[in-house]
């Protein structure tokens, strides 16, 4: 049996500081809400970059864009609630 998708999806690149910033929140969140999350780097991707580059950070929660440019962390929670699978 495969383990669930990750509930949260950080786009970002290498040297991004608000990525950074973005990290440490969904971080946060996803141990307080045990949820899992994965990072994906946008530079590994010429469809990622032509998609986001002007966006990043970008959250994903279940797939679908959340917040873009900064993370909210009081949004991402409500997000993670009011989505619950």
């Amino acid at each position: 049996m495969s383990s669930p998708a990750p509930r949260i999806t950080l786009l970002g690149r290498p040297g991004c500081h608000l990525c950074d910033d973005a990290r440490e929140v969904i971080r946060r969140v996803a141990e307080d809400l045990e949820v899992t999350w994965v990072e994906r780097d946008i530079t590994q991707s010429e469809e990622d970059l032509r998609e986001y580059w002007e966006k990043i950070p970008v959250t994903l929660v279940d797939g679908m864009q959340h917040d873009f440019w900064r993370v909210s962390e009081d949004r991402l929670r409500a997000a993670l609630r009011g989505s619950k699978r």
